[in-house]
């Protein structure tokens, strides 16, 4: 085998050390290119998916609903993966509207009855397309400005906006809940189910003091984006990178301020997306710790594996027993 070391260079015959480096790689390129298909081929196949499981999924009572206490998150589907932009963009390049659609589906045969995801865009495109081939999948959407959503009231299958969390968290923060309640009215008046969604425990808190006409919360149990000089108080440092840490301390106080309300909570980023590897402790802990009338919002990357299944499965074992 020729060396690349200068010192070595002159034992290898004329060539031959880049010629046999352009095979190697050539070679190695083509394993993940292959590993990707397979695993995708596998991913696709009837035969490597478990059937649903006999037994019902457990809901919880959401208005005039019944909500599975598992639904699908969206930002897989949307490339959002708080992981990275390489990530983002696999996810989006693999989530064509077809596989989109097919993995709705999915989840409806395991029994997952809702989606958390946009009305609004591309994914709303997705949605629309999944109802027209017979899907009754339930859509929870999000909010962040004065818009007028009774435009969105019309959407087939559209039960409830949520504030969205990001903005109702940077208004908190700079004394400016108030600007919340004032959008909420928007969603009821249009009669939809109106949320508010949070990464912090201390927003849950303050929106209960103020007795607002409210039907649910969605909770992050995550509060990720701090900014660097809240890090560096809590931690004493400043990981990388700023808003995206997930720490280990964050999710019991949020499950504490999800037990404190009597409103049904959607706890998200269960899995801290995708960095937790133990999952089954990571739905069993979520499940331990909120209210049996609470649900999880958990998305899918089944590339790979079928998530919604083995999602499923998890809640089915766990949720049965809040």
């Amino acid at each position: 085998m020729c060396a690349d070391n200068q010192h070595r260079r002159q034992d290898c015959p004329a060539g031959s050390s880049r010629q046999d480096r352009r095979e190697f790689l050539k070679a190695a390129a083509a394993i993940p290119a292959a590993l990707g298909a397979a695993r995708t081929l596998a991913a696709d196949s009837p035969a490597c998916r478990p059937e649903p499981d006999a037994a019902p999924m457990p809901q919880i009572s959401l208005g005039k609903y019944s909500i599975s206490r598992l639904i699908v998150g969206c930002h897989n589907i949307d490339g959002g993966s708080h992981m990275s932009p390489f990530l983002d963009r696999e996810m989006h390049d693999y989530y064509t509207p077809e596989r989109a659609v097919r993995a709705l589906r999915r989840c409806e045969e395991v029994g997952i009855n809702a989606w958390q995801g946009h009305e609004r865009g591309t994914l709303l495109g997705i949605y629309n397309r999944h109802r027209k081939s017979g899907g009754k999948t339930y859509l929870f959407g999000l909010t962040g400005s004065d818009e007028d959503v009774r435009q969105f009231a019309k959407i087939d299958g559209l039960i409830a906006i949520a504030h969205h969390g990001e903005v109702t968290d940077a208004l908190f923060k700079q004394g400016k809940l108030d600007v919340v309640h004032d959008r909420l009215k928007r969603i009821r008046d249009a009669g939809l189910l109106v949320g508010v969604s949070t990464h912090m425990p201390d927003v849950v808190d303050a929106v209960e003091s103020k007795g607002w006409d409210l039907d649910y919360f969605q909770t992050c149990v995550y509060e990720r984006h701090r900014d660097e000089a809240a890090l560096l108080k809590l931690l004493g440092h400043v990981p990388l990178p700023v808003g995206e840490v997930f720490l280990k301390s964050d999710p019991p106080r949020m499950f504490k301020a999800i037990r404190q309300t009597r409103r049904p909570c959607l706890a998200f980023k269960i899995l801290a997306a995708g960095r937790r590897y133990d999952v089954e402790q990571a739905f069993r802990e979520t499940f331990a710790g909120i209210k049996p009338t609470d649900a999880v919002i958990v998305g899918i990357y089944d590339r790979y594996s079928d998530q919604a299944g083995q999602n499923a499965a998890l809640v089915r074992r766990f949720g049965s027993r809040s």
